[in-house]
């Protein structure tokens, strides 16, 4: 406020400050009026006039019904409303403490008008009511104002505005998405009725409007829905059969992106029905029972094209340009490749193919852009790494989708696109950290980069690419083996999770139920485990297929000290029967290739082979149910614990017992921990009760080598199978190998 205050304003002050009753006072306004409309007034001077005349003075005069005789009703309250609203235009007024304190005065205004029909509305009150919005819309422009009207739950009311269709809705509506962009879900924390009744009426205007509107409506219900209440997609995930309002956004987006269209209306259509599928799923576009497909896949295409208008023959900085338009078109990519990887949607031929040529003729000039950042000597500022970030989101669910998708323009972007993705990690690690470690200290302010991690979306592609030779040795020649470790690391603190310990004073004392754990943790350890698995395919992958690599790696071997120690800390219960066979397995590729570092006193080595043992032991089971007769033999099942995840877990039990097997002929004191468990007695016990012939001819092969060896490493067992009936489990399967050890020639 560098400024001085005019002599004008000196003057006009003087004589309020001067003035002895409230009704020279009031006198003294109309000077106030002359003088802010005659000189422009700058800041210091406004501030002036506004601490002169005193808020308590115009909040008097607003709530006053008394008027001298001859004067018209609505005086006072006019005088008032038009000296705030000339006043608040500048940031020292419309955030003072004074106007902040006193937001309702303004909100009391503008819904007291909600009662009486606007066509009965007298013009004074309507003045008043927009001398109010212009306050508002001042105090709204600063952040001390939103948060003011945040405090008085002014998005509730603006909503009872517009439900009531009082005067000026769309001056309430704008209000409203203007703090909801602000604050984000907690808007709506106690209005989630109000949220929904709000979206019931604009989404009937929203379809039923034909007019140019319907593209304004585009732009408010887009903030809207992205500012949604968790409530509101947690126990409305039938949304449809309860609300009105998903149904008609999409009756009015179809309507719109089949009609032929300008940009200025094509746009905002297109971010809305991103926001649609952000919050419902891509399940959300196959509403249309009589062709379900065709709205999905119209999705598909628009944001396809669009993409290759935006990105093709454009320098960066046009590119960037559109960011919002092409966020929204990657947003509806990524989530629609999503649903197509789970192959629920039956798609013909042509489909699929055109489908794929559209896919393949964005990625392209995704790809494109990459390369050309790639090879840029410009560092990318904070901005353009955040645009590269919704490229490569978008990007990784087609390379998880087509694993063989472009693989030499795949591999030539591969180390700057995963610079970017092992930043945006480092980020929202410690983003997460800190959001997750209660302290004392300054507020922390995020990197930018934290907002996604990228290289938890591209962990199921990498799994593909450690697969191809070219992919694969890019993926060593930057060390990205050393991140994927830390990513592990990461993820499993979050899978692992560990309730909170009880202090000593406490555990003695009587507690009720053990809280649950919140949705939103167990959404977030749920896709925890699923970064877990693909971090261990991936590392399976280069144990494998790069066994020198892993033979003197350092970090391998630290990589297999991780897995020892942490995976019998692992319930192994239905949630992480996945993860636990992944970890398993892969314990077992690292130890059978650094034999060499094992150290018989390891108890760690005792502790993971017997975990892992669990898990290959646990597999199968006799279904002794299978015939009627009562002493009829079984068939060999999968347990019912392993059956819903079979598909996943079964190559898996496959190469852990060859792999246990191989290690038993390296290290064959490991042997020792298998006797004593009681699993190879526990597998005779089992093939005795099957149906000779019956077994799986892969299964036969594995059980029947895993006993060799461990017979091959310690002689002692042959006596222990021979009593339990090893003979006929021998002859009933044919294992002739088996035989020759027990039995001889």
């Amino acid at each position: 406020m560098s400024d001085e205050v005019l002599e004008s304003v000196k003057k006009c002050v003087g004589v309020i400050k001067g003035a002895k009753t409230d009704t020279e006072k009031f006198a003294a306004l109309f000077m106030v009026t002359k003088t802010v409309k005659a000189e422009k007034c700058n800041p210091r001077s406004k501030l002036a006039l506004f601490e002169a005349i005193e808020f308590k003075f115009i909040k008097r005069l607003l709530l006053s019904d008394e008027v001298p005789a001859g004067c018209p009703p609505f005086v006072y309250k006019s005088v008032a409303m038009s000296i705030l609203t000339a006043l608040c235009s500048v940031q020292e007024v419309a955030t003072h403490q004074e106007i902040l304190q006193n937001v309702d005065v303004f909100l009391d205004i503008v819904l007291g008008e909600g009662d009486e029909d606007e066509d009965e509305a007298d013009e004074d009150n309507l003045m008043l009511v927009n001398e109010a919005y212009k306050c508002l819309n001042f105090i709204a422009t600063f952040e001390q104002g939103l948060k003011a009207l945040f405090d008085v739950d002014t998005v509730g009311k603006m909503c009872k505005v517009y439900s009531q269709k009082s005067f000026q809705t769309d001056e309430a509506l704008s209000l409203l998405v203007t703090i909801v962009e602000k604050f984000g879900p907690p808007s709506w924390e106690n209005n989630v009725e109000n949220f929904n009744t709000l979206m019931n009426i604009l989404a009937v205007d929203f379809e039923t409007d034909h007019s140019e509107r319907k593209f304004k409506l585009c732009s408010i219900l887009s903030p809207l829905l992205g500012n949604c209440p968790v409530e509101i997609v947690q126990n409305s995930q039938n949304t449809c059969d309860n609300e009105i309002w998903p149904s008609k956004l999409f009756l009015g987006l179809r309507d719109i992106l089949t009609s032929k269209l300008v940009k200025a209306q094509r746009d905002p259509a297109i971010k809305l029905a991103s926001q649609m599928l952000t919050t419902f799923g891509a399940e959300w576009s196959l509403q249309d029972e009589a062709k379900p497909k065709v709205f999905f896949l119209m999705l598909i295409h628009l944001a396809s094209i669009e993409i290759r208008m935006q990105l093709e023959d454009k320098k960066f900085e046009q590119v960037l340009a559109a960011e919002n338009l092409l966020g929204s078109c990657f947003t509806i990519l990524e989530i629609s490749i999503a649903f197509l990887s789970a192959d629920t949607l039956d798609l013909e031929q042509k489909e699929k193919q055109q489908t794929y040529t559209a896919l393949k003729g964005a990625f392209t000039a995704v790809l494109n852009v990459l390369k050309t950042l790639s090879v840029s000597k410009k560092p990318l500022e904070t901005k353009e790494k955040c645009f590269v970030c919704l490229m490569l989101m978008s990007l990784s669910a087609w390379l998880t989708l087509e694993t063989s998708a472009m693989k030499p323009a795949v591999n030539n972007i591969l180390p700057f696109a995963l610079q970017i993705a092992n930043e945006s990690f480092f980020a929202y690690r410690a983003r997460y950290i800190s959001e997750n470690v209660k302290s004392e200290d300054k507020p922390v302010t995020y990197d930018p980069l934290s907002s996604v991690d990228v290289l938890r979306a591209f962990l199921p592609a990498l799994c593909h690419i450690t697969v191809d030779d070219k992919g694969r040795a890019v993926l060593l020649k930057i060390k990205q083996e050393e991140v994927l470790q830390e990513c592990l690391a990461f993820h499993w603190s979050i899978a692992h999770y560990k309730k909170p310990l009880i202090p000593k004073s406490e555990r003695c004392k009587p507690r009720g139920p053990e809280p649950e754990i919140p949705a939103e943790r167990l959404k977030k350890m749920a896709d925890s485990r699923g970064a877990i698995i693909s971090i261990c395919n991936t590392f399976m992958n280069i144990c494998v297929l790069e066994v020198d690599h892993v033979k003197d790696s350092p970090l391998f071997f630290t990589l297999m000290k991780f897995v020892f120690d942490n995976l019998p800390e692992l319930k192994n219960n239905h949630d992480n029967l996945v993860v636990y066979g992944n970890m398993a397995v892969l314990g077992l590729l690292l130890l059978k290739l650094k034999t060499a570092y094992i150290k018989k006193n390891d108890f760690s080595i005792c502790r993971y082979i017997q975990s892992t043992i669990r898990f290959l032991w646990d597999a199968y089971t006799v279904d002794e149910n299978s015939n009627n007769s009562r002493f009829a033999l079984g068939q060999l099942v999968v347990t019912m614990t392993y059956k819903e995840s079979w598909m996943e877990l079964q190559e898996l039990w496959f190469l852990g017992m060859q792999n246990l097997s191989g290690i038993l002929t390296l290290v064959p004191w490991i042997s020792e921990f298998a006797i004593e468990s009681g699993w190879a007695e526990g597998i005779i016990d089992m093939l005795v009760k099957i149906k000779p012939g019956s077994l799986p001819t892969n299964v036969k092969y594995a059980y029947e080598d895993l006993l060799c060896r461990l017979i091959d490493a310690n002689s002692d067992l042959v006596a222990t199978l021979k009593k339990k009936d090893a003979i006929t489990a021998c002859r009933g399967h044919k294992f002739m190998e088996l035989g020759k050890k027990l039995f001889g020639e």
